[in-house]
């Protein structure tokens, strides 16, 4: 992933991919404004791509940034997050994803490795984990496209993720048209929206690029 200087950058913007995960103890229903509109929340880490890291170009030769120059284009797809909560204490949240890859010349076989980073991060912009691994995609002879999967882990501490009993009742209490604070909406309260963030930890996961690499996913 880019330096810190940068990380500010991917992580404000909207995800590329969000994928929840499944966690029946900790989940439950948030009921939205007077028309009772339901949104489910769960402690495991959701698992997401932040902007701009999802893609990534490799250039031939590698100061070039012609159309013409491109030599491999990959992209993060297909990101799924399973929870495991069978731990009395802690959360974990394994991910996977694929990587689909277009080489510009099909000639020869040819392996293309590219780094990956797995960030943990609390309350939207605290890094409490990080990690680099590396995908391996294989072309043969005459191919232009392939593909490869990879995988990434997050744990984090059960009662950390875990919302206040107070606040939770809150957010699932279904109130009636006729009640005072009916077309208020819990979420917009600074203390329920505080609480949610002090809960909150995503699992993301894209590709390492250089600071080139990024300006250019930023910019094209």
């Amino acid at each position: 992933m880019p330096s810190s200087k940068r990380l500010s950058l991917a992580f404000v913007l909207l995800p590329l991919t969000l994928a929840g995960c499944a966690h029946h103890n900790d989940e439950f229903s948030v009921v939205n404004g007077a028309v009772g509109q339901e949104v489910t929340r769960t402690s495991c880490p959701a698992v997401a791509v932040p902007a701009y890291t999802g893609d990534v170009t490799l250039f031939d030769p590698p100061q070039s940034r012609d159309a013409s120059a491109i030599d491999v284009v990959a992209t993060i797809t297909d990101v799924r997050g399973v929870c495991d909560d069978t731990a009395p204490d802690t959360l974990k949240t394994t991910a996977t994803f694929r990587v689909d890859a277009r080489r510009r010349d099909s000639h020869g076989a040819r392996d293309v490795v590219l780094p990956y980073f797995a960030t943990v991060v609390h309350e939207g912009d605290k890094i409490v984990a990080k990690s680099i691994s590396r995908v391996s995609i294989h072309f043969d002879d005459g191919q232009l496209l392939a593909s490869t999967t990879g995988q990434a882990h997050a744990t984090v501490n059960r009662a950390e993720a875990t919302l206040p009993q107070a606040i939770r009742e809150r957010l699932a209490r279904k109130r009636k048209p006729t009640d005072p604070d009916a077309s208020i909406d819990p979420m917009s309260d600074p203390t329920v929206k505080a609480a949610l963030a002090k809960a909150t930890f995503e699992l993301l996961i894209g590709f390492q690029l250089t600071q080139e690499q990024l300006a250019y996913n930023a910019t094209r």
